[in-house]
C-alpha cells in the first residue's frame, strides 16, 4: 500500500513493503527527485537497511553457535512494516518479526521509519528497540537514489558532489563487494567537490569515511541541488549500478559495513555493529534537502 504526506513544497510517497520511499516531488514545478526505479540498473528506490549493512559472507552468519542466512542489506527492504501513524506532514512505520524474519534473527526487537516534513526538508528517523532479555546486535543504514539529470538538457556530468567543509577523504578498501579493513586516500577538487562520471563506480561502490556529515548534490545548469545531511552516520556510500550509464546516484548514510572478505561473522563480534542492551532503544537519522 501506498501512503502519501505533503505540504505547501514538496509531496511524498512511502510503500508499506520496506518502509520505502517511492517519490519526493517538488511542488513549485513538479520535478521528481527521487530515482523512479529501472531493473536495467537498480529496480530500488530508497532501502532501508536493517539489522545489516551490505553483504556476509556466504550470506550466512552464527550466533550463540547457530547459523543464520541473511541477503544482501538485511530482511528490513522486503519486509511488510505496519502504517504506525500518518498525518499531513508525518508517516511513521514499524517492524516486528514474524516467524519468517525468526528464522534470519533471533531477537526481539521493534524497527521503526518515520518521515517528517518541515517545508523542503524531509527528515528520515531511525528507532530501534530491543524487547529481548539478550544484547542485541544490529546495523542500519540508508540507500536513497536521485535523479541525475534533475532536468532536461543536462547530462550526468554536468552534476558534482560537495562536502560542507574540507577534509582528507579517506575511501575504505573494498574487493569490491567485501570490507578489507583497510583505508585510502580519496582526492577531492579543492578539497571538497567530487566530479560526477559514471566511471566512478566501476569498480562499484564508493565508501569513504570521517568526512564532514553532510554533501550536496549540484547541477551546473539548472541549480537544482539536493543535500544529505547524516550527523550521527559514520560512513557514506556513493553508487550506481557499476559498467553503466544509470540516469541517478545513490547517496547512502551508513552505521556498518559488509563483512571482510571471506570470514563468516559471529555477530556478536562482527565489526561496525551496534550493540544495543535489553529494553534499550536507538535512535538515528538523516535528512534530504531539495531546492
Amino acid at each position: 500500500m501506498l501512503y502519501t504526506i505533503e505540504n505547501e513544497k514538496l509531496k511524498v510517497s512511502i510503500s508499506d513493503k520496506g518502509a520505502e520511499l517511492q517519490n519526493i516531488i517538488l511542488k513549485s514545478d513538479g520535478t521528481e527527485y527521487l530515482w523512479q526505479g529501472d531493473e536495467r540498473f537498480w529496480s530500488g528506490r530508497a532501502y532501508n537497511l536493517f539489522p545489516i549493512c551490505g553483504r556476509l559472507t556466504d550470506g550466512r552468519y552464527t550466533y550463540k553457535g547457530k547459523t543464520y542466512n541473511m541477503n544482501l542489506h538485511g530482511f528490513a527492504r522486503a519486509s511488510f512494516f505496519r502504517a504506525e501513524m500518518i498525518s499531513d506532514t508525518k508517516a511513521a512505520f514499524v517492524l516486528t518479526p514474524d516467524d519468517e524474519i525468526r528464522t534470519q534473527y533471533p531477537f526481539d526487537f521493534l524497527f521503526r521509519v518515520t518521515y517528517s516534513l518541515n517545508d523542503t526538508e524531509l527528515t528520515v528517523s531511525f528507532d530501534v528497540v530491543n524487547n529481548d532479555t539478550d544484547d542485541m546486535y544490529f546495523g542500519i543504514g540508508g540507500h536513497p537514489g536521485f535523479n541525475v539529470p534533475l532536468c532536461q538538457g543536462e547530462s550526468f556530468e554536468d552534476y558534482y558532489l560537495e562536502f560542507d567543509c574540507e577534509k582528507p577523504a579517506k575511501r575504505l578498501v573494498f574487493t569490491p563487494l567485501f570490507d578489507t579493513g583497510k583505508t585510502e586516500p580519496f582526492p577531492l577538487k579543492e578539497g571538497k567537490i567530487l566530479e560526477l562520471k559514471h566511471s566512478l563506480f566501476d569498480n562499484d561502490a564508493i565508501f569513504l569515511t570521517d568526512m564532514c556529515g553532510s554533501v550536496t548534490l549540484k547541477s551546473r545548469k539548472s541549480g537544482k541541488r539536493v543535500r544529505v545531511e547524516y550527523p550521527g552516520m559514520k560512513y557514506l556510500g556513493l553508487w550506481h549500478a557499476p559498467h553503466t550509464e544509470a540516469p541517478y546516484i545513490c547517496i547512502e548514510p551508513w552505521c556498518s559495513l559488509p563483512s571482510y572478505d571471506g570470514v563468516v561473522d559471529d555477530l556478536e563480534t562482527k565489526h561496525e555493529m551496534t550493540k544495543l542492551g535489553s529494553g534499550c532503544e536507538y535512535n538515528n537519522m538523516f535528512k534530504i534537502k531539495i531546492t
